[in-house]
């Protein structure tokens, strides 16, 4: 695993990208809260988290792809990062292809194994 919270986000990326719902389990603390972008609960163990990933990987043509320019990295330690930017979801429902941006957010602490402590994600609302 990447000691770079860039590289964390590329790997977890590549994981989704790859349906390895086993190692993107895997770089969540036992301890980590998700907010997902597809789900109006707070995931705030192991198996929930696990249930929504299994969930999203099974969708047909699941890919995501990140905004390069939108990336912000702010580093409060030598281990503890965060992370944010937009990235783009894209599915088949119906068999009709779409595509979901969404802006997200990390907390990381790079010295645990599984640096994953906080992930946010939600759909970019519409502009008022």
């Amino acid at each position: 695993m990447s000691k770079r919270p860039e590289g964390v986000l590329a790997e977890w990326m590549l994981l989704v990208n790859k349906g390895d719902r086993e190692r993107i389990l895997a770089l969540y603390d036992e301890s980590a809260v998700l907010i997902p972008t597809f789900s109006n609960r707070l995931l705030t163990n192991p198996r929930d988290i696990r249930d929504y990933f299994e969930r999203l990987c099974s969708r047909e043509d699941l890919s995501l792809t990140l905004h390069e320019k939108t990336l912000i990295v702010h580093s409060m330690t030598d281990d503890i990062h965060s992370l944010c930017g937009i990235y783009c979801w894209r599915f088949a429902i119906d068999g009709e292809l779409l595509n979901f941006e969404a802006r997200f957010s990390y907390l990381l602490n790079l010295a645990l194994p599984r640096p994953i402590l906080l992930h946010h994600s939600s759909q970019i609302p519409r502009m008022l």
